[in-house]
């Protein structure tokens, strides 16, 4: 599926990349806070960017803004979904079901084909990330359809990226860029809710957990970046679930430096997915 053997491996680093700002940002009790600097860090990068490179070809327009927007929806989302203990369980769910939800956009609106091998790849990936989801918890149907929503959402903006920076004439950061500059939205959607001085205090009396976060913003907007280069020569649907493996890492990043408890079941969920990438590599 992947003609060259970096972009695989790019899409991986991705992988990881999330899997780390993820683990970085899981003791922050604020998640809205956490966010909305996060956001900031992204969009004072993509800001920067954009004066310094070409605009992208007209055409992709459309899709730069359709994802931006898509793309603010979904961090509201996410964060609201860490409020909800069921979703906080299931949503890993979201994750393994959002490259089959990818795989039938791209079919539909980017007419991508998939070959056997490919497909089974990417059902090994989604059902080894939802076996993860699901070790030894029981998930409320609430929980599972939120989960499945929020899929579906990865799946929107992921599906819309995918046409879109193949028609931004070669401009790949300028698109990235662009569709970041959105996440200044982020921050006036705080100010908003909750006041200025709520996003300015804490930078003077929790610097390091601020600092955290815009860490974590960057290392994002680099993950994603790779993502939306890799969707210019690979399938939508499998650099999508490649980039899903970041559930994994984030398994492996448990049990390595958080040193929590991963189950023979869960190991041998996390061998599907890995088997699920070497399909896609074929």
């Amino acid at each position: 599926m992947f003609s060259d053997l970096s972009v695989w491996g790019l899409v991986l680093l991705a992988a990881l990349l999330h899997a780390s700002w993820n683990a970085m940002l899981h003791g922050n009790g604020d998640r809205l806070l956490s966010m909305t600097w996060m956001s900031i860090a992204i969009a004072a990068v993509a800001t920067v960017v954009i004066v310094f490179t070409p605009l992208p070809a007209r055409a992709a327009w459309p899709y730069i803004v359709a994802s931006g927007l898509v793309h603010i929806l979904y961090n509201v989302s996410l964060v609201r979904s860490y409020r909800s203990s069921d979703l906080a369980q299931a949503y890993p769910i979201a994750r393994g079901s959002s490259p089959l939800f990818v795989t039938l956009g791209a079919a539909l609106f980017a007419h991508e084909a998939i070959g056997a091998l490919q497909g089974l790849g990417i059902a090994m990936i989604s059902g080894g990330i939802i076996a993860i989801a699901m070790k030894g918890r029981h998930v409320s149907r609430a929980g599972v359809q939120a989960a499945l929503m929020t899929g579906v959402m990865i799946a929107v903006y992921t599906v819309i990226d995918g046409v879109g920076v193949r028609l931004s004439g070669g401009q790949v950061l300028a698109y990235t860029a662009w569709m970041f500059l959105f996440y200044w939205f982020m921050p006036v959607l705080f100010v908003v809710r909750r006041g200025l001085a709520a996003l300015l205090t804490p930078v003077r009396t929790t610097p390091m957990t601020t600092g955290i976060s815009m860490i974590g913003g960057l290392v994002s907007l680099t993950a994603y970046g790779i993502v939306i280069w890799a969707l210019q020569s690979g399938a939508i649907g499998a650099v999508s679930a490649l980039r899903e493996t970041s559930v994994v890492f984030a398994v492996l990043i448990g049990r390595l430096f958080l040193r929590e408890t991963v189950s023979a079941k869960c190991w041998l969920a996390c061998v599907t997915v890995a088997g699920g990438t070497v399909f896609l590599g074929l």
